[in-house]
């Protein structure tokens, strides 16, 4: 008889003493700034590199991350490495997606049970890259990012915000889900690359509250942005633009992916054109 073991990649549960402990927040936000890109790099830095480059790379690792069912941690992880090394490297455009490669290729060892492996990444260049070139660029990134790959993220913040909002446990699950959605939308925007994590957080979470129109203890509209503000002691009127400017990016991001869909005569091109431009499940926002 044979016996089958499937392994299957168990995750830690949230530890409910550490999210109640308002410590652990007040720690995050204390750091948070150390791992933001030091200068906007496209103006001061980059001379070959362009945001819209930024762009297509990101919606590449995006999708990588999403066809090896990545936790959904690594991709922002990699999106901060990328940006803190392009703040202090001059990069030629022919060696961005091997800096993106390089940077999944990290924060999956961080963040995975299983991480990606070199030769995996390799084939999702098409093999303009070898496993040799992906493992030196591994050494030139992790000593220009000091070895400091413990980043703060937007996702790092989730829980500890969501956990303080007065919802049942059946909506705080369809929150995290479009929050998680928001957050992967706004890592593939430079326009926030230099933005706090907590604020892209927050402002994702109102984003979320209000597009599913739920209802809180105490109601909704500004008691929402200021409760949200309180949580991570952000001023209202920074939160309530960052959470506008994650909506119009959202809508922008739809309206494309709309008319792309129009331009697509075939039912595969119709897919694959729609997710190259969207991130995930951003499709299933509410507006």
């Amino acid at each position: 008889m044979e016996l089958l073991c499937l392994e299957a990649a168990v995750r830690a549960r949230p530890d409910p003493v550490l999210l109640g402990d308002q410590r652990v927040l007040q720690s995050l936000l204390s750091i948070e700034e150390r791992f933001l890109p030091q200068v906007p790099y496209f103006k001061l830095f980059q001379k070959e590199l362009q945001p819209y480059m930024r762009r297509m790379v990101a919606t590449w690792m995006l999708e990588v991350c999403e066809e090896q069912k990545c936790e959904e941690e690594v991709f922002p992880l990699a999106m901060n490495y990328l940006d803190r090394f392009l703040a202090v490297v001059p990069t030629q455009k022919r060696n961005l997606q091997l800096l993106g490669a390089v940077c999944m290729f990290l924060a999956s060892k961080l963040k995975e049970t299983r991480p990606l492996t070199a030769e995996k990444l390799c084939i999702y260049t098409d093999n303009s890259i070898s496993p040799g070139e992906l493992l030196d660029w591994e050494l030139v990134v992790l000593a220009k990012l000091k070895w400091n790959l413990a980043a703060v993220t937007p996702n790092d913040f989730i829980e500890h915000i969501v956990r303080r909002l007065p919802l049942t446990e059946e909506k705080l699950t369809l929150v995290r889900k479009h929050v998680t959605t928001f957050i992967a939308l706004c890592a593939t925007d430079f326009n926030f690359a230099m933005y706090p994590p907590s604020m892209i957080a927050t402002g994702s979470v109102g984003a979320a509250v209000s597009g599913l129109q739920l209802e809180m203890a105490g109601g909704r509209g500004h008691c929402l942005t200021a409760l949200l503000a309180k949580i991570t002691n952000t001023e209202v009127d920074l939160l309530k633009a960052c959470q506008e400017h994650i909506e119009r990016v959202l809508v922008s991001s739809l309206l494309e992916g709309r008319q792309q869909q129009q331009t697509q005569p075939s039912e595969k091109g119709l897919e694959e054109q729609d997710q190259a431009s969207t991130p995930t499940d951003v499709r299933d926002v509410d507006l």
